[in-house]
């Protein structure tokens, strides 16, 4: 029988450190619903000390989550883990994660620590989290630029100590496959007390290397975890993508001879639901999830996949979750219909009145477009979302007029907190006049770093999908706004991202965690 290889899922945490992809709690959720249907074998829900919104989201995702294993992560300190086995007490199963730098330059210009600090308080961390549980990841946070005789001293004391899966970190994404899967290898072989613990690899792509890294260290080093996010997000440029690890393994089985539990048809839906939540699109020729993944442009390749699929493609696009762009449901549907296609689609809402406000905005769209498609429905039940987690600005109205030879202008209603608000600006083009009105009145003063538009599906009907990037005082964000009038789309974005300004959750400095 072949090993098992344990699919360890980061996008709620790791992924969430790209810059502006903080997620609410109810997004959070949403997620890691889709990351259960996936069967990822364990969902790291966030840092529970980093802020109180982590801390609840991780709370009610254990409370939810029930087939797979639900971990947070925590500092080497007390303060850390207790927070995060608070936050894990309602999970059927936890994992507390913890980490420390162990390279020497993380060690010096970081922590201000000398290596028998650290290895010190590598030891009472682990020996203090077999308090809450017996299931205790460590991570040697930078690792592939640690010196090997001091991992060595450290991973087999923390072994020692209780942890059950060791994490070997490649932070900045430095490692090249055959060293980071030699270096696995050698500590493994080095340390007496190798087989009492699982290995794992977490690589950053900072050199593009993160998946084949991943892939050395299961190979050529034994690791038998990957930690991995959805669609690659991450911090920089980002951590190894689930998906790709993933369907290498399923596809070059012959080769790795290694069982998964992951069910392959979820993992488009978990991309594009990642995709619309953060706002980072995905590109059309990402491996596996693109759009463009299973289209072929040359004759030559069109004719070899009709006379045989297999001559160009060597996986199902069916088998990762494609599939056409059906219309399910149209303007004369009924309510049982979409309540019904929301359970077929693994949308659950928290209640009536959720699907009242949802299928309320399903009849206004089949007004506007004659052809629903999912991806609509799903842009549908995360503004519905949005609107009702409380908004501190929400878009009521707006009128905008553009003319040849014209400068654009804007006029545009919404609320601050209930208060109604009216802004009116020219500009640019009519976005910009729509997002100067509504500045006109919120004068945030915050530093715009990205717009970018994508169509939710095909064709001049679909949707478009907008996301706005603000910075203000170190803080970025990152707002989505949908509907099938790209300027009313844009106002909504703007005021998606003035939210998370407004907001009062706060994060730790990404660069604290591994």
């Amino acid at each position: 029988m072949a090993d098992k290889l344990i699919i360890f899922d980061t996008t709620l945490r790791d992924g969430e450190q790209s810059p502006g992809a903080s997620m609410t709690r109810d997004e959070k959720i949403r997620i890691a619903r889709q990351l259960e249907r996936l069967r990822v074998d364990v969902i790291e829900a966030g840092f529970a000390a980093s802020s109180n919104g982590d801390f609840e989201a991780i709370q009610a995702i254990a409370g939810i989550v029930k087939d797979s294993t639900v971990c947070s992560l925590a500092r080497a300190n007390d303060r850390d883990i207790a927070r995060a086995a608070e936050a894990l007490k309602g999970a059927n199963s936890s994992r507390i994660h913890t980490f420390i730098a162990t390279s020497p330059l993380h060690m010096e210009k970081k922590l201000r620590m000398s290596p028998d600090q650290v290895f010190e308080q590598a030891k009472l961390a682990v020996r203090y989290a077999r308090q809450f549980t017996d299931n205790i990841e460590f991570s040697p946070e930078d690792g592939s630029r640690s010196d090997l005789d001091f991992l060595c001293r450290v991973l087999e004391a923390v072994i020692n100590e209780g942890a059950t899966t060791i994490n070997v970190a490649d932070t900045v994404g430095y490692g090249v496959p055959e060293l980071y899967g030699q270096l696995v290898r050698t500590l493994r072989e080095r340390m007496p007390n190798s087989d009492k613990a699982v290995w794992s690899v977490h690589c950053h792509n900072d050199l593009g290397m993160a998946v084949a890294n991943s892939l050395a260290g299961v190979q050529l080093g034994g690791a038998r975890q990957i930690e991995c996010t959805i669609n690659g997000l991450g911090e920089r440029a980002g951590n190894t993508s689930l998906e790709e690890v993933v369907m290498a393994l399923k596809t070059r089985k012959d080769y790795f001879g290694l069982e998964l539990g992951i069910d392959t048809t979820q993992i488009v839906p978990a991309s594009k639901l990642v995709s619309q939540i953060t706002g980072f699109n995905v590109q059309p020729n990402k491996a596996v999830v693109g759009a463009n993944a299973f289209a072929h442009a040359s004759g030559i390749h069109q004719d070899g996949v009709l006379k045989a699929r297999d001559t160009y493609e060597i996986m199902r696009a069916e088998d990762v979750g494609w599939t056409a762009n059906k219309i399910v449901l149209g303007k004369l549907s009924g309510r049982n219909a979409f309540k019904q296609r929301l359970q077929e689609l693994g949308i659950e809402m928290e209640s009536e009145q959720d699907v009242n406000a949802a299928f309320s905005r399903f009849k206004e769209l089949a007004d506007q477009k004659s052809e629903i498609f999912d991806e609509d429905i799903l842009a549908i039940v995360s503004n519905e979302a949005q609107a009702e987690g409380n908004e501190h600005f929400y878009l009521v109205s707006m009128a905008q007029h553009s003319e040849t030879g014209e400068r654009p202008s804007a006029r545009v209603v919404f609320t601050a907190q209930g208060k109604e608000l009216v802004g009116e600006s020219d500009g640019n083009g009519p976005v910009d006049a729509v997002l100067n009105a509504i500045e006109s009145q919120v004068k945030s003063g915050a530093e715009q770093l990205l717009y970018s538009v994508n169509a939710i599906t095909t064709g001049t009907q679909s949707q478009g999908e907008v996301t706005v990037r603000l910075s203000k005082a170190g803080r970025i964000v990152n707002g989505v706004g949908t509907d099938p009038d790209i300027v009313a789309a844009s106002a909504k974005a703007y005021l998606s991202a003035l939210n998370k300004l407004y907001s009062k959750a706060e994060k730790l400095n990404p660069q604290l965690t591994p």
